[in-house]
């Protein structure tokens, strides 16, 4: 598995096409995803960054990343 580190991540924020998001310390590739389109999710969070926080407040339970590719770890 790849090792990101927070500064990589921020380079996957959608506008190259390629949107990386983590959670828990894994990287996932959310770039073909419906719901991260247009390099956001539901115009709140951004790719590229670290959602463990955020996470916390989304009406959803963290098992919907096992929809997307685990990619990596992020590291720092």
């Amino acid at each position: 598995m790849r090792k990101f580190t927070t500064k990589e991540l921020e380079g996957f924020d959608g506008r190259s096409g390629v949107s990386y998001i983590a959670y828990g310390g894994k990287v996932y590739d959310a770039s073909h995803s419906f719901h991260w389109r247009n390099g956001r999710h539901h115009f709140r969070h951004c790719p590229g960054c670290d959602l463990t926080q955020a996470m916390k407040q989304a009406p959803h339970g963290v098992d919907l990343l096992d929809r997307l590719p685990l990619i990596g770890e992020l590291v720092d």
